[in-house]
Protein backbone atom coordinates (compact mmCIF):
# COMPACT_ATOMS: atom_id res chain seq x y z
CA UNK A 1 0.00 0.00 0.00
CA UNK A 2 1.44 3.39 -0.96
CA UNK A 3 1.92 6.13 1.67
CA UNK A 4 -0.74 8.33 0.01
CA UNK A 5 -3.30 5.49 0.10
CA UNK A 6 -2.53 4.90 3.79
CA UNK A 7 -2.97 8.63 4.51
CA UNK A 8 -6.37 8.66 2.77
CA UNK A 9 -7.52 5.64 4.77
CA UNK A 10 -6.39 7.20 8.07
CA UNK A 11 -8.10 10.46 7.24
CA UNK A 12 -11.31 8.63 6.35
CA UNK A 13 -11.24 6.61 9.57
CA UNK A 14 -10.57 9.77 11.59
CA UNK A 15 -13.47 11.57 9.94
CA UNK A 16 -15.81 8.66 10.66
CA UNK A 17 -14.79 8.66 14.31
CA UNK A 18 -15.33 12.38 14.51
CA UNK A 19 -18.80 12.20 12.96
CA UNK A 20 -19.81 9.54 15.48
CA UNK A 21 -18.60 11.65 18.38
CA UNK A 22 -20.32 14.77 17.11
CA UNK A 23 -23.70 13.10 16.82
CA UNK A 24 -23.52 11.97 20.46
CA UNK A 25 -22.83 15.43 21.91
CA UNK A 26 -24.75 17.58 19.45
CA UNK A 27 -26.32 20.79 20.74
CA UNK A 28 -24.83 20.72 24.25
CA UNK A 29 -24.43 24.35 25.28
CA UNK A 30 -24.15 26.12 28.58
CA UNK A 31 -26.13 29.37 28.89
CA UNK A 32 -24.96 32.03 31.35
CA UNK A 33 -28.15 33.82 32.36
CA UNK A 34 -29.00 36.86 34.42
CA UNK A 35 -32.24 38.55 35.40
CA UNK A 36 -31.96 41.55 33.07
CA UNK A 37 -30.70 39.54 30.06
CA UNK A 38 -33.50 36.97 30.46
CA UNK A 39 -36.06 39.78 30.63
CA UNK A 40 -34.68 41.24 27.39
CA UNK A 41 -34.38 37.90 25.59
CA UNK A 42 -30.63 37.27 25.46
CA UNK A 43 -27.98 35.34 27.40
CA UNK A 44 -24.93 36.97 28.95
CA UNK A 45 -22.81 34.23 27.38
CA UNK A 46 -23.17 30.89 25.62
CA UNK A 47 -20.41 28.34 26.16
CA UNK A 48 -19.69 25.69 23.53
CA UNK A 49 -16.81 23.34 22.95
CA UNK A 50 -15.87 21.94 19.55
CA UNK A 51 -18.44 21.76 16.78
CA UNK A 52 -18.68 23.54 13.48
CA UNK A 53 -18.89 27.35 13.59
CA UNK A 54 -21.18 29.02 11.07
CA UNK A 55 -20.77 32.75 10.47
CA UNK A 56 -24.10 34.14 9.25
CA UNK A 57 -24.11 37.20 7.02
CA UNK A 58 -26.55 39.97 7.81
CA UNK A 59 -30.00 39.07 6.53
CA UNK A 60 -33.23 40.98 6.05
CA UNK A 61 -36.75 39.86 5.13
CA UNK A 62 -38.89 42.25 3.12
CA UNK A 63 -41.16 39.60 1.55
CA UNK A 64 -42.79 36.56 3.17
CA UNK A 65 -42.70 32.97 1.93
CA UNK A 66 -45.58 33.72 -0.46
CA UNK A 67 -43.89 36.76 -2.00
CA UNK A 68 -46.10 39.25 -0.12
CA UNK A 69 -44.41 42.52 0.74
CA UNK A 70 -43.54 43.07 4.40
CA UNK A 71 -42.62 46.75 3.88
CA UNK A 72 -43.47 48.72 7.01
CA UNK A 73 -44.30 45.54 9.00
CA UNK A 74 -41.63 45.11 11.68
CA UNK A 75 -43.22 42.03 13.27
CA UNK A 76 -43.71 40.32 9.91
CA UNK A 77 -40.11 41.05 8.93
CA UNK A 78 -38.74 39.77 12.26
CA UNK A 79 -40.73 36.53 12.11
CA UNK A 80 -39.79 35.91 8.46
CA UNK A 81 -36.17 36.74 9.21
CA UNK A 82 -35.99 34.06 11.92
CA UNK A 83 -37.53 31.57 9.45
CA UNK A 84 -34.92 32.55 6.85
CA UNK A 85 -32.05 32.21 9.34
CA UNK A 86 -33.34 28.76 10.29
CA UNK A 87 -33.40 27.74 6.61
CA UNK A 88 -29.86 29.00 6.12
CA UNK A 89 -28.69 27.04 9.15
CA UNK A 90 -30.47 23.90 7.92
CA UNK A 91 -28.34 24.12 4.77
CA UNK A 92 -25.27 23.83 7.03
CA UNK A 93 -26.66 20.91 9.02
CA UNK A 94 -27.94 23.02 11.90
CA UNK A 95 -31.01 24.85 13.10
CA UNK A 96 -31.93 28.21 14.60
CA UNK A 97 -31.39 26.97 18.16
CA UNK A 98 -27.70 26.48 17.26
CA UNK A 99 -27.22 30.27 17.19
CA UNK A 100 -24.92 31.38 19.99
CA UNK A 101 -24.55 35.08 19.13
CA UNK A 102 -26.50 37.61 17.09
CA UNK A 103 -26.21 41.26 16.28
CA UNK A 104 -29.59 42.83 15.59
CA UNK A 105 -29.99 46.15 13.82
CA UNK A 106 -33.39 47.89 14.09
CA UNK A 107 -34.47 51.19 12.57
CA UNK A 108 -36.60 52.34 15.51
CA UNK A 109 -35.81 51.93 19.21
CA UNK A 110 -39.52 51.26 19.84
CA UNK A 111 -39.17 47.88 18.05
CA UNK A 112 -36.96 46.55 20.86
CA UNK A 113 -39.75 45.35 23.15
CA UNK A 114 -41.58 43.57 20.32
CA UNK A 115 -38.32 41.92 19.26
CA UNK A 116 -37.88 40.63 22.82
CA UNK A 117 -41.35 39.04 22.72
CA UNK A 118 -40.67 37.41 19.34
CA UNK A 119 -37.29 36.08 20.51
CA UNK A 120 -39.00 34.49 23.53
CA UNK A 121 -41.38 32.69 21.16
CA UNK A 122 -38.57 31.61 18.85
CA UNK A 123 -35.87 30.58 21.36
CA UNK A 124 -37.82 29.64 24.48
CA UNK A 125 -35.60 30.20 27.49
CA UNK A 126 -32.15 29.61 25.92
CA UNK A 127 -31.27 32.75 24.05
CA UNK A 128 -28.14 33.49 22.03
CA UNK A 129 -25.88 36.24 23.25
CA UNK A 130 -27.00 39.43 21.53
CA UNK A 131 -26.35 43.06 20.75
CA UNK A 132 -29.25 45.30 19.76
CA UNK A 133 -28.30 48.38 17.78
CA UNK A 134 -30.65 51.12 16.63
CA UNK A 135 -29.68 52.73 13.33
CA UNK A 136 -31.32 55.29 11.06
CA UNK A 137 -31.66 53.02 8.02
CA UNK A 138 -30.61 49.74 6.44
CA UNK A 139 -29.24 49.21 2.92
CA UNK A 140 -32.75 48.30 1.70
CA UNK A 141 -35.04 51.21 2.72
CA UNK A 142 -38.08 48.96 3.37
CA UNK A 143 -36.16 46.81 5.87
CA UNK A 144 -36.82 47.49 9.55
CA UNK A 145 -34.53 44.78 10.98
CA UNK A 146 -31.33 42.97 10.03
CA UNK A 147 -29.65 40.12 11.89
CA UNK A 148 -26.18 38.66 11.56
CA UNK A 149 -24.79 36.04 13.86
CA UNK A 150 -22.86 32.90 14.68
CA UNK A 151 -23.97 29.34 15.26
CA UNK A 152 -22.13 26.32 16.60
CA UNK A 153 -23.36 23.01 15.27
CA UNK A 154 -22.52 19.71 16.94
CA UNK A 155 -20.37 20.99 19.77
CA UNK A 156 -20.53 20.10 23.41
Amino acid sequence: MSPSTRARILISVGALSMVGTLSVVANAKEYIKGDRPQQRGYSEAVITEGGKTVWLAGQIAIVDDNGKSLAGDFEGQARQLFKNLDRTLQKTGGKLSDMVQMTVFITDVRYGDRLTEIRREVFGDNFPGSALITITALAVPEAKIEIQGYAVIGGK
